[in-house]
């Protein structure tokens, strides 16, 4: 079972963050990541008829046109290693991460809640939508944000401030209770149905991640920052402070 979702996502991740807070010397990660992207290009990355590019999940030697919503980081992560991309790819991956914040947007735009579903289809005439009762709920998760949030950053395309407002918005119609914030049994239903739990990754990522959509881009810098897989920033290592701290003894 090969996934970018669940199970595998870190993993690639990893390896673009642990060249970039290298200071672009861990040259092993960096090819094993761009190695990664050309192999989930050629893999898993479909488009549907309708156009929407999604990651695709191999199953048992089949392709499952099935995406979920932790696969969403993705967009994200392609738009932060774009810069370094071989043969002049730089634009393309940067695509990349436009076109997956798109479907992503799609599938909680399909939605009566406007909040994502935990994974959705593109089989069976539907598209970016959930057709398993067991996928239909949102959990207060933070990948769709955070993609917004790196291709704001990297673009500042005004959509992406756009839709990271409409998920406040559904945020605090639907997910808003007496003691906080609570996940949402099914999104394509008109009345909430609360599961009554706040998940500790809704306030270390999910309002991490929308408070940095809406801030100045040197709040944290990405040149000097690198965010693990659960928003916690580690600081990059740069080569000049190594030397400043040889001379500074």
């Amino acid at each position: 079972h090969v996934s970018i979702g669940g199970l595998g996502d870190s993993f690639y991740e990893y390896l673009l963050k642990a060249w970039l807070m290298s200071d672009k010397t861990d040259e092993d990660g960096k090819k094993m990541y761009y190695d990664a992207v050309q192999a989930i290009e050629t893999h898993l990355i479909r488009k549907s008829s309708g156009g929407l590019t999604y990651i695709a999940e191999w199953k048992g030697g089949l392709l499952e046109h099935k995406m979920g919503h932790l696969t969403c980081f993705a967009g994200g992560m392609f738009a932060l290693g774009a810069d370094g991309a071989p043969n002049d790819k730089t634009g393309h991956h940067i695509e990349l991460g436009a076109e997956i914040a798109r479907t992503c947007h799609e599938s909680y735009d399909r939605t009566r809640m406007k909040l994502g579903p935990e994974a959705f289809r593109f089989d069976g005439g539907v598209e970016a939508i959930a057709t398993r009762q067991n996928e239909k709920y949102y959990i207060l998760r933070p990948e769709v944000i955070e993609t917004y949030m790196y291709m704001w950053r990297f673009t500042h395309d005004p959509k992406y401030r756009q839709w990271g407002w409409e998920a406040v918005e559904a945020l605090e119609k639907h997910c808003r209770v007496g003691g906080g914030y609570s996940g949402i049994r099914d999104v394509y239903n008109n009345h909430e149905s609360h599961d009554d739990v706040q998940q500790s990754f809704f306030l270390s990522e999910t309002l991490k991640y929308l408070y940095l959509l809406f801030s100045e881009d040197d709040l944290l810098p990405f040149e000097h920052w690198v965010f693990n897989t659960e928003a916690h920033p580690l600081p990059v290592l740069h080569k000049d402070d190594g030397n400043k701290e040889e001379n500074q003894k």
